[in-house]
Protein backbone atom coordinates (compact mmCIF):
# COMPACT_ATOMS: atom_id res chain seq x y z
CA UNK A 1 0.00 0.00 0.00
CA UNK A 2 0.75 3.02 -0.50
CA UNK A 3 2.22 5.60 2.14
CA UNK A 4 2.33 9.50 2.81
CA UNK A 5 6.00 9.71 1.16
CA UNK A 6 4.67 7.75 -2.03
CA UNK A 7 5.55 9.17 -5.13
CA UNK A 8 3.86 7.65 -8.04
CA UNK A 9 4.55 7.51 -11.56
CA UNK A 10 2.17 9.69 -12.83
CA UNK A 11 0.63 13.40 -11.41
CA UNK A 12 -2.58 12.23 -13.48
CA UNK A 13 -4.14 8.78 -13.74
CA UNK A 14 -3.82 7.29 -16.74
CA UNK A 15 -7.30 5.82 -17.71
CA UNK A 16 -7.92 2.88 -19.38
CA UNK A 17 -8.57 2.47 -23.10
CA UNK A 18 -9.28 6.22 -23.33
CA UNK A 19 -10.35 6.58 -27.14
CA UNK A 20 -8.63 8.91 -29.87
CA UNK A 21 -11.37 11.67 -30.47
CA UNK A 22 -10.20 14.39 -33.27
CA UNK A 23 -11.11 17.46 -34.95
CA UNK A 24 -13.00 15.46 -37.98
CA UNK A 25 -15.52 13.62 -35.56
CA UNK A 26 -16.23 16.15 -33.80
CA UNK A 27 -16.88 18.42 -36.71
CA UNK A 28 -19.10 16.11 -37.88
CA UNK A 29 -21.39 15.40 -34.77
CA UNK A 30 -21.93 19.07 -34.60
CA UNK A 31 -22.74 19.13 -38.21
CA UNK A 32 -25.40 16.18 -37.15
CA UNK A 33 -26.58 18.21 -34.23
CA UNK A 34 -27.24 21.05 -36.43
CA UNK A 35 -29.35 18.62 -38.91
CA UNK A 36 -31.48 18.16 -36.78
CA UNK A 37 -31.12 14.64 -38.08
CA UNK A 38 -30.27 12.95 -34.66
CA UNK A 39 -31.11 9.43 -34.61
CA UNK A 40 -31.09 6.40 -37.16
CA UNK A 41 -30.68 8.47 -40.64
CA UNK A 42 -27.96 8.95 -43.60
CA UNK A 43 -24.95 8.85 -41.52
CA UNK A 44 -25.21 5.52 -40.23
CA UNK A 45 -26.12 4.01 -43.75
CA UNK A 46 -22.87 5.80 -44.77
CA UNK A 47 -21.06 3.56 -41.56
CA UNK A 48 -23.27 0.67 -43.11
CA UNK A 49 -21.47 1.03 -46.66
CA UNK A 50 -18.19 1.85 -45.30
CA UNK A 51 -17.98 -0.79 -42.91
CA UNK A 52 -19.02 -3.70 -45.27
CA UNK A 53 -16.07 -2.51 -48.10
CA UNK A 54 -14.09 -2.56 -45.28
CA UNK A 55 -14.63 -6.29 -44.22
CA UNK A 56 -15.57 -7.94 -47.15
CA UNK A 57 -19.29 -8.43 -46.38
CA UNK A 58 -22.30 -8.29 -48.53
CA UNK A 59 -24.23 -6.54 -46.02
CA UNK A 60 -23.56 -4.56 -42.54
CA UNK A 61 -26.34 -3.61 -40.13
CA UNK A 62 -25.58 -1.42 -37.62
CA UNK A 63 -26.68 -1.38 -33.79
CA UNK A 64 -26.14 0.40 -30.68
CA UNK A 65 -24.08 -2.43 -29.11
CA UNK A 66 -22.05 -5.39 -29.88
CA UNK A 67 -24.32 -7.43 -27.59
CA UNK A 68 -27.61 -6.19 -29.45
CA UNK A 69 -25.74 -7.72 -32.55
CA UNK A 70 -25.12 -11.03 -31.04
CA UNK A 71 -28.40 -11.00 -30.16
CA UNK A 72 -30.10 -10.72 -32.97
CA UNK A 73 -27.58 -12.59 -34.79
CA UNK A 74 -28.59 -15.78 -32.97
CA UNK A 75 -32.61 -14.83 -32.94
CA UNK A 76 -32.81 -14.16 -36.79
CA UNK A 77 -30.48 -17.84 -37.89
CA UNK A 78 -33.29 -19.54 -35.81
CA UNK A 79 -31.00 -20.34 -32.75
CA UNK A 80 -33.61 -20.65 -29.69
CA UNK A 81 -35.04 -22.42 -26.80
CA UNK A 82 -33.10 -25.96 -26.09
CA UNK A 83 -30.55 -25.49 -28.35
CA UNK A 84 -26.69 -25.47 -27.36
CA UNK A 85 -24.37 -22.83 -28.47
CA UNK A 86 -20.56 -23.64 -28.13
CA UNK A 87 -18.14 -20.71 -26.97
CA UNK A 88 -15.48 -20.23 -24.80
CA UNK A 89 -15.25 -19.19 -21.46
CA UNK A 90 -12.69 -16.49 -21.05
CA UNK A 91 -14.75 -13.58 -23.18
CA UNK A 92 -16.96 -11.05 -21.83
CA UNK A 93 -20.16 -11.81 -20.30
CA UNK A 94 -22.50 -10.50 -23.38
CA UNK A 95 -20.83 -13.33 -25.54
CA UNK A 96 -22.68 -15.81 -23.17
CA UNK A 97 -25.40 -13.74 -21.65
CA UNK A 98 -27.07 -13.35 -24.90
CA UNK A 99 -27.33 -17.28 -25.60
CA UNK A 100 -29.11 -17.56 -22.06
CA UNK A 101 -31.55 -14.83 -23.70
CA UNK A 102 -32.47 -16.60 -26.21
CA UNK A 103 -33.47 -19.84 -23.89
CA UNK A 104 -30.61 -21.86 -25.33
CA UNK A 105 -27.67 -23.20 -23.21
CA UNK A 106 -23.44 -22.02 -23.08
CA UNK A 107 -21.46 -24.95 -23.43
CA UNK A 108 -17.81 -23.61 -22.99
CA UNK A 109 -14.93 -25.32 -24.69
CA UNK A 110 -11.45 -24.43 -23.01
CA UNK A 111 -8.99 -22.70 -24.33
CA UNK A 112 -5.40 -23.29 -25.93
CA UNK A 113 -3.46 -20.96 -23.66
CA UNK A 114 -1.13 -20.09 -25.91
CA UNK A 115 -3.59 -17.82 -28.25
CA UNK A 116 -6.12 -17.96 -25.28
CA UNK A 117 -8.77 -18.17 -28.21
CA UNK A 118 -11.23 -21.42 -28.14
CA UNK A 119 -9.35 -24.65 -28.76
CA UNK A 120 -10.67 -26.50 -31.70
CA UNK A 121 -9.09 -29.96 -30.97
CA UNK A 122 -11.65 -29.87 -27.61
CA UNK A 123 -14.59 -28.64 -29.96
CA UNK A 124 -16.33 -31.82 -31.15
CA UNK A 125 -16.24 -33.51 -28.04
CA UNK A 126 -18.53 -30.97 -26.36
CA UNK A 127 -20.86 -31.57 -29.63
CA UNK A 128 -24.46 -33.43 -28.90
CA UNK A 129 -27.27 -34.00 -30.87
CA UNK A 130 -28.68 -30.12 -29.48
CA UNK A 131 -25.46 -28.09 -30.56
CA UNK A 132 -26.63 -25.96 -33.44
CA UNK A 133 -24.14 -23.13 -33.79
CA UNK A 134 -20.07 -22.44 -32.32
CA UNK A 135 -19.40 -18.72 -31.34
CA UNK A 136 -15.74 -18.06 -31.74
CA UNK A 137 -14.60 -15.28 -29.53
CA UNK A 138 -11.48 -13.52 -31.28
CA UNK A 139 -9.81 -12.39 -28.12
CA UNK A 140 -7.97 -9.37 -28.04
CA UNK A 141 -7.78 -8.95 -32.13
CA UNK A 142 -6.24 -12.73 -32.42
CA UNK A 143 -7.88 -14.43 -35.04
CA UNK A 144 -9.14 -17.95 -34.05
CA UNK A 145 -7.97 -20.91 -36.06
CA UNK A 146 -10.76 -20.48 -38.60
CA UNK A 147 -10.09 -23.28 -40.63
CA UNK A 148 -10.54 -25.73 -38.01
CA UNK A 149 -13.92 -24.12 -36.92
CA UNK A 150 -15.07 -23.57 -40.29
CA UNK A 151 -14.08 -27.82 -40.83
CA UNK A 152 -16.04 -28.62 -37.83
CA UNK A 153 -19.17 -26.73 -38.04
CA UNK A 154 -19.40 -28.01 -41.99
CA UNK A 155 -18.87 -31.54 -40.96
CA UNK A 156 -22.08 -31.24 -37.68
CA UNK A 157 -23.99 -28.54 -39.74
CA UNK A 158 -23.30 -26.25 -37.22
CA UNK A 159 -23.84 -22.29 -37.51
CA UNK A 160 -20.68 -20.05 -37.22
CA UNK A 161 -21.39 -16.57 -35.39
CA UNK A 162 -18.23 -14.77 -34.41
CA UNK A 163 -17.85 -12.43 -31.48
CA UNK A 164 -15.70 -10.05 -33.56
CA UNK A 165 -15.71 -7.14 -30.82
CA UNK A 166 -11.64 -7.09 -30.68
CA UNK A 167 -11.15 -8.12 -34.25
CA UNK A 168 -12.02 -5.33 -36.68
CA UNK A 169 -8.77 -5.49 -38.24
CA UNK A 170 -8.58 -9.14 -37.93
CA UNK A 171 -7.12 -10.92 -40.76
CA UNK A 172 -6.68 -14.92 -41.08
CA UNK A 173 -5.08 -15.65 -44.39
CA UNK A 174 -5.82 -12.99 -46.29
CA UNK A 175 -9.35 -12.75 -45.26
CA UNK A 176 -11.17 -10.69 -42.57
CA UNK A 177 -12.46 -12.73 -39.65
CA UNK A 178 -15.86 -10.42 -40.30
CA UNK A 179 -16.40 -12.20 -43.47
CA UNK A 180 -15.95 -16.01 -41.99
CA UNK A 181 -18.55 -18.34 -41.26
CA UNK A 182 -22.99 -17.04 -40.90
CA UNK A 183 -22.54 -13.61 -39.16
CA UNK A 184 -20.02 -12.08 -37.87
CA UNK A 185 -20.50 -9.08 -35.40
CA UNK A 186 -18.24 -6.02 -34.00
CA UNK A 187 -18.19 -3.26 -30.98
CA UNK A 188 -17.42 0.15 -31.30
CA UNK A 189 -17.44 0.77 -27.26
CA UNK A 190 -15.40 3.83 -26.00
CA UNK A 191 -12.37 1.41 -25.65
CA UNK A 192 -12.08 -0.25 -28.80
CA UNK A 193 -10.10 0.36 -32.04
CA UNK A 194 -13.10 2.04 -33.74
CA UNK A 195 -15.00 3.97 -31.05
CA UNK A 196 -18.99 5.12 -31.26
CA UNK A 197 -18.95 5.59 -27.41
CA UNK A 198 -21.34 2.79 -27.92
CA UNK A 199 -22.35 0.90 -30.77
CA UNK A 200 -21.96 -2.54 -32.67
CA UNK A 201 -22.28 -4.09 -36.37
CA UNK A 202 -23.54 -6.93 -37.61
CA UNK A 203 -21.96 -8.90 -41.06
CA UNK A 204 -23.37 -11.33 -43.05
CA UNK A 205 -23.39 -12.37 -47.04
CA UNK A 206 -27.40 -13.41 -46.10
CA UNK A 207 -29.77 -11.09 -47.36
CA UNK A 208 -32.98 -12.53 -45.66
CA UNK A 209 -30.92 -12.34 -42.21
CA UNK A 210 -29.69 -9.07 -43.06
CA UNK A 211 -32.78 -7.62 -43.37
CA UNK A 212 -34.34 -9.51 -40.22
CA UNK A 213 -31.54 -7.58 -38.34
CA UNK A 214 -32.13 -4.24 -39.71
CA UNK A 215 -36.28 -4.92 -38.67
CA UNK A 216 -35.99 -6.60 -35.15
CA UNK A 217 -33.68 -3.88 -34.33
CA UNK A 218 -36.19 -1.16 -34.72
CA UNK A 219 -39.30 -2.40 -33.29
CA UNK A 220 -39.69 -5.04 -36.15
CA UNK A 221 -40.71 -2.16 -38.28
CA UNK A 222 -40.31 -3.19 -42.14
CA UNK A 223 -39.14 0.21 -42.94
CA UNK A 224 -37.14 2.27 -40.36
CA UNK A 225 -37.28 5.66 -39.55
CA UNK A 226 -34.94 7.17 -42.43
CA UNK A 227 -36.86 5.30 -45.09
CA UNK A 228 -40.26 6.88 -43.41
CA UNK A 229 -39.06 10.51 -43.11
CA UNK A 230 -36.21 10.97 -46.00
CA UNK A 231 -37.31 13.31 -48.93
CA UNK A 232 -37.98 10.25 -50.67
CA UNK A 233 -41.53 10.58 -49.15
CA UNK A 234 -43.21 9.51 -46.16
CA UNK A 235 -43.99 5.48 -46.52
CA UNK A 236 -46.10 3.64 -43.59
CA UNK A 237 -44.33 0.57 -41.69
CA UNK A 238 -45.79 -2.37 -40.60
CA UNK A 239 -44.52 -4.46 -37.50
CA UNK A 240 -43.55 -7.72 -38.79
CA UNK A 241 -41.81 -8.71 -35.47
CA UNK A 242 -41.65 -8.06 -32.07
CA UNK A 243 -38.73 -6.15 -32.42
CA UNK A 244 -36.53 -4.17 -29.82
CA UNK A 245 -35.02 -0.16 -29.33
CA UNK A 246 -31.28 -1.60 -30.57
CA UNK A 247 -30.86 1.14 -33.94
CA UNK A 248 -27.79 2.92 -33.86
CA UNK A 249 -27.87 7.02 -34.14
CA UNK A 250 -26.54 9.09 -36.50
CA UNK A 251 -24.67 11.14 -34.01
CA UNK A 252 -22.58 7.61 -32.83
CA UNK A 253 -22.10 6.73 -36.64
CA UNK A 254 -20.97 10.93 -37.27
CA UNK A 255 -17.70 8.92 -35.06
CA UNK A 256 -17.20 6.00 -36.72
CA UNK A 257 -17.12 7.34 -40.34
CA UNK A 258 -14.05 9.25 -39.65
CA UNK A 259 -12.81 6.35 -36.92
CA UNK A 260 -12.95 3.51 -40.12
CA UNK A 261 -11.11 5.84 -42.36
CA UNK A 262 -7.64 5.88 -39.35
CA UNK A 263 -8.30 2.47 -38.62
CA UNK A 264 -5.23 1.55 -40.45
CA UNK A 265 -2.96 4.28 -39.04
CA UNK A 266 -3.94 3.82 -35.09
CA UNK A 267 -3.60 -0.18 -35.88
CA UNK A 268 0.31 0.70 -36.77
CA UNK A 269 0.27 2.78 -33.66
CA UNK A 270 -1.08 0.35 -31.15
CA UNK A 271 1.87 -2.31 -32.78
CA UNK A 272 4.60 0.38 -31.82
CA UNK A 273 3.52 0.40 -28.37
CA UNK A 274 3.08 -3.86 -28.53
CA UNK A 275 6.46 -4.25 -29.43
CA UNK A 276 7.56 -1.77 -27.23
CA UNK A 277 5.85 -3.20 -24.09
CA UNK A 278 6.72 -6.64 -25.60
CA UNK A 279 11.06 -5.39 -25.31
CA UNK A 280 10.73 -3.95 -21.85
CA UNK A 281 8.60 -6.86 -20.10
CA UNK A 282 11.32 -9.12 -21.70
CA UNK A 283 13.44 -9.96 -18.08
CA UNK A 284 10.46 -9.58 -15.94
CA UNK A 285 8.34 -12.38 -14.20
CA UNK A 286 5.65 -11.43 -16.96
CA UNK A 287 4.54 -13.68 -19.81
CA UNK A 288 3.92 -11.47 -22.88
CA UNK A 289 0.96 -12.15 -25.37
CA UNK A 290 2.45 -14.92 -27.87
CA UNK A 291 3.76 -14.00 -31.54
CA UNK A 292 1.18 -13.55 -34.20
CA UNK A 293 0.85 -16.64 -36.23
CA UNK A 294 1.48 -16.44 -39.77
CA UNK A 295 -0.28 -15.65 -42.59
CA UNK A 296 -2.90 -13.60 -39.57
CA UNK A 297 -3.10 -9.74 -38.89
CA UNK A 298 -3.77 -9.48 -35.27
CA UNK A 299 -6.02 -6.39 -34.18
CA UNK A 300 -4.32 -5.45 -31.42
CA UNK A 301 -6.73 -4.70 -29.24
CA UNK A 302 -5.45 -6.05 -25.89
CA UNK A 303 -2.20 -6.13 -25.03
CA UNK A 304 -2.41 -9.16 -21.90
CA UNK A 305 0.46 -9.97 -20.08
CA UNK A 306 0.26 -12.84 -17.55
CA UNK A 307 2.05 -12.30 -14.37
CA UNK A 308 3.96 -14.96 -13.11
CA UNK A 309 2.27 -15.63 -9.84
CA UNK A 310 4.46 -18.51 -8.93
CA UNK A 311 7.40 -16.30 -8.90
CA UNK A 312 6.43 -13.15 -7.48
CA UNK A 313 4.14 -14.68 -4.94
CA UNK A 314 1.16 -12.17 -5.25
CA UNK A 315 -1.45 -12.02 -6.88
CA UNK A 316 -2.95 -10.58 -9.96
CA UNK A 317 -5.33 -8.27 -7.96
CA UNK A 318 -2.33 -6.79 -5.81
CA UNK A 319 -0.76 -6.29 -9.00
CA UNK A 320 -2.97 -4.39 -10.36
CA UNK A 321 -3.82 -1.86 -7.29
CA UNK A 322 -0.20 -1.58 -7.00
CA UNK A 323 -0.53 -0.02 -10.54
CA UNK A 324 -3.66 1.89 -9.84
CA UNK A 325 -1.54 3.25 -6.90
CA UNK A 326 0.88 4.57 -9.52
CA UNK A 327 -1.85 5.97 -11.46
CA UNK A 328 -1.93 3.38 -14.11
CA UNK A 329 -5.38 2.44 -15.42
CA UNK A 330 -5.37 -1.50 -16.44
CA UNK A 331 -8.66 -4.29 -16.83
CA UNK A 332 -8.98 -7.63 -16.66
CA UNK A 333 -9.99 -9.53 -19.43
CA UNK A 334 -11.21 -11.94 -18.58
CA UNK A 335 -12.29 -13.64 -14.96
CA UNK A 336 -13.32 -16.62 -16.66
CA UNK A 337 -17.19 -16.72 -16.93
CA UNK A 338 -17.55 -20.56 -15.52
CA UNK A 339 -15.74 -18.36 -12.24
CA UNK A 340 -18.82 -16.24 -12.45
CA UNK A 341 -21.61 -17.00 -9.57
CA UNK A 342 -24.90 -16.76 -12.10
CA UNK A 343 -22.61 -19.63 -14.75
CA UNK A 344 -21.28 -21.67 -12.00
CA UNK A 345 -24.62 -21.96 -10.20
CA UNK A 346 -26.85 -22.07 -13.09
CA UNK A 347 -25.31 -24.63 -15.57
CA UNK A 348 -23.16 -26.72 -12.35
CA UNK A 349 -19.59 -25.49 -13.21
CA UNK A 350 -16.55 -25.26 -10.60
CA UNK A 351 -13.17 -24.24 -10.94
CA UNK A 352 -11.22 -26.99 -12.48
CA UNK A 353 -13.65 -27.30 -15.38
CA UNK A 354 -11.33 -25.05 -17.44
CA UNK A 355 -7.60 -25.36 -16.59
CA UNK A 356 -6.69 -23.18 -19.45
CA UNK A 357 -9.01 -20.03 -19.16
CA UNK A 358 -8.46 -20.29 -15.63
CA UNK A 359 -4.74 -19.97 -15.63
CA UNK A 360 -5.46 -16.95 -17.90
CA UNK A 361 -8.22 -15.78 -15.80
CA UNK A 362 -6.25 -16.06 -12.49
CA UNK A 363 -2.55 -14.33 -14.23
CA UNK A 364 -4.01 -11.68 -17.00
CA UNK A 365 -3.84 -7.77 -16.92
CA UNK A 366 -4.94 -5.46 -19.27
CA UNK A 367 -2.50 -2.54 -19.97
CA UNK A 368 -3.02 0.44 -21.72
CA UNK A 369 -2.78 0.40 -25.38
CA UNK A 370 -4.54 2.95 -27.43
CA UNK A 371 -3.88 5.07 -30.69
CA UNK A 372 -4.27 8.28 -28.00
CA UNK A 373 -1.16 7.31 -26.09
CA UNK A 374 2.05 9.31 -26.11
CA UNK A 375 5.49 8.03 -25.42
CA UNK A 376 5.53 9.89 -22.28
CA UNK A 377 2.43 7.48 -21.79
CA UNK A 378 3.82 4.52 -22.33
CA UNK A 379 6.70 5.22 -20.58
CA UNK A 380 4.74 6.18 -17.34
CA UNK A 381 3.54 2.64 -17.97
CA UNK A 382 6.67 0.80 -18.33
CA UNK A 383 8.53 2.50 -15.34
CA UNK A 384 5.16 2.06 -12.96
CA UNK A 385 4.93 -1.90 -14.14
CA UNK A 386 9.48 -2.00 -13.23
CA UNK A 387 8.50 -0.10 -9.87
CA UNK A 388 5.56 -2.93 -8.87
CA UNK A 389 7.35 -5.33 -9.35
CA UNK A 390 10.89 -4.55 -7.83
CA UNK A 391 8.64 -3.59 -4.69
CA UNK A 392 7.20 -6.88 -4.39
CA UNK A 393 10.92 -8.26 -4.35
CA UNK A 394 11.83 -5.38 -1.68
Amino acid sequence: MATKKHKPVRKSFLIFGSPRIEKAEIREVVATLRSGWLSTGPKVVKFEEMFKKYIGAEYAMALNSCTAGLHLAMLVSGLGHGDEIITTPLTFAATANVITHIGARPVFVDIDKHTMNIDPNLIEEKITKRTKAIVPVHFAGRPCDMDAIMSIAKKHRLLVISDAAHAIEAEYKGQKVGSFGDMSVFSFYVTKNVCTGEGGMVTTNNKDWAEKVQMYGLHGMSKGAWHRYSDEGFKHYQVVFPGYKYNMMDIQASLGIHQLKRVGNYLKIREKIWKKYDRAFQELPLIVPAPVEKDTVHARHLYTPLLDIDATDISRDAFQQGLHIENIGTGIHFVALHLHPYYANTFGLKRGDFPNAEFVSDRTISLPLSAKLTEADTDDVICAVKKVIERIFE
